[in-house]
């Protein structure tokens, strides 16, 4: 290696360390988590796109995407501080009580924060918000059973506390593809 890539990889490894500690966590974890979530509804509307050639992108869903991730990144941020001082250790039973509490205790809140959040963005009322939710909520929680508590085995068991929400917002990447799917796929009825 030259000695200018060596000097390149100690900054780059050095700035690396820093977005892990102390405040910075919380701007890394925040900023990953709009990020992605404005990638994933870009992932989703260019699929849109090539179903409908008629339909085009829209920016500002995008925005609402990024804005929503930008706000729930720091729920999952405090979450997890919280979770391994409640639930301490990685030990096997500990690993399955915080999944289990993730899944029964976390993951409604932060759909209900998704859905009434992105919908209060676009305009609808708290009420068409919630009943939005209701409509799709078991559909997408039967479908998070299947994809977070193999990933959330992983986060529990392998990875330190400060690492956790990255490791979520990138494997969210592909849930967030079928979340802005699921909050934006227009009905049978409302086709007709």
């Amino acid at each position: 290696m030259t000695p200018q890539g060596r000097v390149l990889l100690k900054q780059f490894t050095g700035c690396w360390h820093k977005m892990f500690k102390g405040q910075n966590l919380l701007m890394t974890n925040t900023v990953s988590g709009g990020i992605l979530f404005a990638i994933a509804d870009s992932i989703q509307q260019t699929w849109e796109i090539r179903k409908n050639s008629e339909k085009s992108r829209d920016w500002q869903r995008t925005g609402r995407m990024f804005v929503i991730g930008s706000c729930l990144s720091p729920v999952d941020h405090y979450w997890y501080i919280w979770l391994d001082r409640v639930l301490p250790g990685a030990s096997i039973q500990a690993v399955v009580q915080k999944v289990l509490v993730e899944q029964i205790v976390e993951s409604p809140i932060v759909s209900v924060i998704f859905f009434l959040g992105i919908g209060s963005m676009e305009g609808q009322t708290l009420n068409g918000s919630w009943n939005e939710f209701r409509g799709k909520f078991w559909e997408m929680y039967k479908a998070e059973w299947c994809v977070w508590p193999p990933a959330q085995l992983i986060n529990f068991y392998f990875l330190p506390t400060k690492y956790r929400v990255i490791y979520v917002n990138f494997i969210s990447l592909g849930w967030d593809v079928y979340l802005s799917y699921l909050k934006h796929r227009v009905s049978e009825d409302k086709k007709v």
